[in-house]
């Protein structure tokens, strides 16, 4: 029994040596492990602290991006907005472009008008002397006059020979179209029919010619009256001559004459009357109406 334990000794030593280097060889290599862990976890926080450095490193390289990004569709918008305002701009100098030929367009044809206006401007001058040389001419001549006020009034003189400064007229008013005839002094033949073709034909300048005839015929009937009364006086004085005499011889010597040169003054006033008449007559006045310069017009 004791040779058997004694035989188990070594064996159960050696074992106990082979557990304590396995054990020893466990322990080694849990250090080295250990190590290995410890060393795994270093460099893991090295690879963390790298991991968040690369993350902070791509968010600022995000921002960074996104800030190019912004940049970028802003210039793309600036660059948009400016080329519509260069759109604009041609649009806007295309239409400066035609307004300012319509422009000279007008200034060109104002200018036109102006040359022409100023043509014309001189032509009325010139025309408007020449008016007012008729008018003055027509003044001193036919004695014609126009005044307003309630109606329009024609005046007229030189009618009457004996008489050049008596005045012959008419007033007519235009209201609503319509003309009417307020007074005529003197009085008239046919003035009704007148101022109904006036109003049918609108011939102002005719209806005022018609009347000056028309005052002439009045003024040349009265004369031929006048006239054939004086000649009926004439003969009646030539017929009654000796009566007068012998009358004359008993009322008084210092008026022995007077028939005789009541019938010489009478005879002369006759024949004034007659050259007058001959020199104004209608005819001779509408011979003379116009003035030399417009004849030479003519």
């Amino acid at each position: 029994m004791a040779s058997i334990c004694d035989k188990d000794i070594p064996l159960r030593l050696h074992n106990i040596d082979a557990f304590i280097a396995s054990y020893r060889n466990s322990l080694h290599s849990l250090r080295a492990t250990a190590l290995e862990a410890a060393r795994s976890q270093s460099e893991l926080a090295e690879v963390k602290a790298k991991l968040r450095e690369a993350e902070d490193e791509l968010v600022k390289a995000l921002a960074v991006k996104t800030r190019r990004e912004a940049k970028r569709m802003a210039l793309k918008e600036a660059i948009v907005s400016v080329k519509g305002r260069i759109e604009d701009l041609k649009t806007s100098i295309q239409k400066q472009r035609t307004q300012n030929e319509e422009c000279a367009t007008v200034v060109s044809h104002h200018r036109l008008v102006l040359e022409v206006s100023e043509q014309k401007s001189n032509e009325s001058s010139e025309h408007r002397d020449e008016v007012q040389e008729a008018i003055s001419w027509y003044n001193r001549i036919l004695g014609f006059q126009i005044e307003g006020g309630r109606g329009v009034k024609f005046s007229f003189k030189n009618i009457n020979v004996d008489n050049p400064n008596e005045e012959f007229f008419f007033t007519i008013r235009h209201e609503d179209d319509v003309y009417t005839l307020l007074n005529c002094k003197p009085s008239v033949k046919d003035t009704d029919e007148l101022i109904h073709e006036l109003n049918n034909t609108n011939g102002l300048f005719k209806f005022v010619r018609t009347m000056r005839k028309k005052f002439q015929e009045v003024v040349a009937q009265g004369r031929l009256s006048m006239t054939t009364n004086e000649h009926q006086e004439s003969a009646f004085i030539s017929a009654s001559g000796p009566v007068l005499s012998i009358s004359t011889i008993t009322e008084d010597n210092d008026h022995q004459d007077e028939p005789t040169k009541g019938n010489a003054h009478l005879q002369k006033q006759v024949n004034r009357r007659r050259v007058k008449s001959a020199i104004l007559s209608p005819g001779s006045a509408s011979s003379v109406r116009q003035s030399p310069r417009l004849k030479v017009r003519k």
